[in-house]
């Protein structure tokens, strides 16, 4: 089994090896990018850089080092791994409906809990960021491109491999996924004797080299790239939010790496860095994993609150509340992150006098949070609200971070802590964190964006639809989870038939049915999503209107954007007709007045036929 597993890490090296290689050797690339002369670049002639335009059909798709395709790539690559992990998710919730377990055997369940968390963390959530800073961080400071296009591209193209080798223990025949959690804990990690944990730990590695080849290319591209007249002082928030983040990832990163290569060489070559009473043991894999692990939880929530300081001004028509307080309260998080791991190792018996050290700045860094959530409700306040699908989902973001934010408070307090670790109320709070706020910053950009990366407008009756689903169920489910763990319900239990021992097993069945209906609405959610997306991309009538959710009138009017216009007048002038989308402008409501009606400036439209049919729209 060791010469197998050895001979296939040995397969791997050589292959990763080849594609470096094969890379290395691809020439031109940068000919693709629509730059020009004087900009962008930092390597190659310019002269040759606007010679070619991109080559058709997938051809581009495989070659292309232009920013905004590479980030529609990340963009499709993402939704496909969310639709993955969420349909592992929903699996999840059937197998709990019932105490004795309702459709897997424990081992399985175990495999799908351990690819899930992973799947969305590492394969959804850092790459739908990656795709909207690919896309409009050059857009939003005036760049040509990325600062290293090639190693942009290169970073995409890690991916794929990653997640198929996270995945590969589900269709490899003799093996199984891997089922050691998402935290991979040592000694179960080091020991468990199944090939599909060394090919997880592969794609975990794939995937974090992705993620710092990227957060190299955001620093240069955000520090070399600028336009003129772009400063720090007027940097927007969305960048300043990736900027940090590319710093945690710098830090954090790294670390995961050496550490998932000291648990390949104790799984493979019999060394003992996490060996129990040997080397470094096993809460050596917990200091290490944990020190990147908090980190992570930020770089995965600070572009998303970039997403929603940039767009909660535009549909509030009014600029950011407290702008450098924000952008203060961004690197305030960035810095303490790294100072309270230790808050998951409570229970582990380290020192009390380091408990309370990490318990001071755990609860510290709710602070910078609570800076940035009362920004945005200053910002909504007395503003001119119009309740877009963009909007609605940044307001639902702002009342899920409050939830998952106050619960993580309670988290942070050591008494409680000892009290709730390792129970549903962990799982409640991580999940309002990351799927009631991160995913729903992720849709409210996607909405948001629609127009320019499609040119189109999704059906938005179905936009809010989705919203409205998202977060019924969201709520049911993740509030469930929290009353489960105020009940000592334990996580990652593939059954809970305890005959009353810890709570009434009538109660922890009804919350467990609770969360699983829960479940469903989000999935019904999330199939609609989808179904919009991809309608609209493919159906939607083409948008002729270069500001269509009239920001020009509130003077909130991004580089985004004018960047669309300039691309519809070159579209128009080539001679192109358009059937003209009429835009998701929402209501408005006036602080000063109780009364909504619609907008005809952009707004809901004022043809009640329209909404007859969202499809034309």
């Amino acid at each position: 089994m060791v010469s197998a597993q050895l001979t296939l890490t040995v397969l791997m090296g050589i292959f990763l090896v080849g594609v470096v290689a094969f890379l290395s050797r691809v020439e031109d690339w940068r000919s693709y990018t629509p730059l020009v002369s004087g900009g962008g670049g930092g390597y190659g002639d310019v002269g040759a850089v606007v010679n070619r335009e991109k080559p058709a059909g997938i051809t581009r798709w495989l070659t292309t080092v232009d920013h905004k395709d590479i980030g529609i790539l990340y963009g499709t690559y993402a939704v496909i791994a969310f639709a993955v992990g969420g349909l592992m998710a929903f699996g999840i919730r059937v197998q709990l409906i019932a105490p004795t377990g309702a459709v897997f055997e424990n081992g399985f369940y175990n495999a799908i809990l351990t690819s899930h968390g992973i799947t969305m963390l590492f394969l959804f959530g850092t790459p739908i960021i990656a795709a909207f800073a690919n896309y409009f961080v050059p857009l939003l400071i005036g760049a040509d491109d990325m600062a290293f296009p090639r190693i942009n591209a290169i970073a995409f193209w890690l991916l794929p491999p990653g997640a198929l080798l996270i995945w590969a223990g589900f269709f490899l025949p003799d093996m199984m996924g891997a089922q050691t959690a998402w935290t991979m804990y040592t000694p179960l990690s080091a020991e468990q004797a199944n090939p599909g944990v060394d090919l997880m730990l592969l794609g975990l590695h794939l995937t974090g080299v992705s993620a710092t080849m990227g957060a190299i290319n955001f620093i240069a591209t955000i520090f070399t790239e600028r336009d003129d007249d772009v400063s720090w002082a007027n940097l927007d928030i969305f960048s300043w939010t990736i900027l940090t983040q590319s710093a945690l990832i710098l830090f954090a990163f790294p670390l995961l790496g050496s550490a998932i290569i000291m648990l390949l060489l104790d799984r493979n070559l019999a060394t003992t860095f996490y060996a129990v009473g040997e080397g470094g043991g096993p809460i050596l894999w917990q200091h290490l994993f944990w020190f990147f692990g908090h980190p992570e939880v930020y770089i995965l929530v600070l572009p998303p609150m970039g997403i929603v300081s940039y767009v909660i001004p535009k549909f509030s028509g009014r600029k950011l509340f407290g702008f450098k307080f924000v952008v203060y309260s961004t690197l305030a998080i960035g810095v303490l992150s790294f100072g309270v791991w230790a808050h998951h190792m409570f229970t582990t018996g380290i020192d009390p006098r380091l408990r309370a050290s990490f318990m001071a700045v755990s609860l510290a860094i709710a602070i910078p949070s609570a800076v940035k959530t009362f920004n945005w409700i200053t910002t909504m306040w007395n503003g001119r609200i119009r309740l877009t699908t963009p909007m609605l989902f940044c307001i639902g973001f702002v009342a899920n971070f409050i939830i998952g934010g106050v619960t993580g408070v309670f988290l942070a307090a050591i008494p409680v802590n000892q009290i709730l670790h390792d129970t549903y109320y962990v799982v409640g709070h991580f999940h309002y964190v990351v799927m009631g706020a991160i995913a729903f910053a992720g849709f409210a950009g996607i909405y948001y964006w629609f127009p320019i990366f499609t040119g189109r407008m999704y059906q938005r009756t179905l936009g809010k639809a989705h919203f409205w689903l998202s977060m019924i169920g969201t709520n049911i489910t993740f509030f469930a989870m929290l009353f489960l763990g105020y009940l000592g319900m334990p996580r990652r239990y593939a059954t809970y038939d305890f005959n009353n021992a810890i709570a009434p097993l009538d109660m922890v069945t009804l919350m467990h049915q609770a969360a699983s209906v829960g479940a469903l609405i989000l999935l019904i959610g999330q199939i609609i999503f989808v179904w919009n997306l991809l309608s609209s991309w493919l159906e939607g009538p083409q948008l002729e209107d270069p500001d269509p959710w009239d920001l020009k009138e509130t003077d909130q009017h991004g580089r985004e954007f004018e960047w669309h216009e300039r691309r519809i007048t070159t579209a128009l002038a080539d001679g192109g007709e358009e059937e003209k989308a009429v835009t998701d402008g929402g209501t408005t409501s006036d602080a000063n007045d109780a009364s909504s009606e619609p907008r005809p400036d952009g707004g809901e439209s004022v043809d009640d036929t329209a909404d007859a049919d969202d499809t034309e729209n």
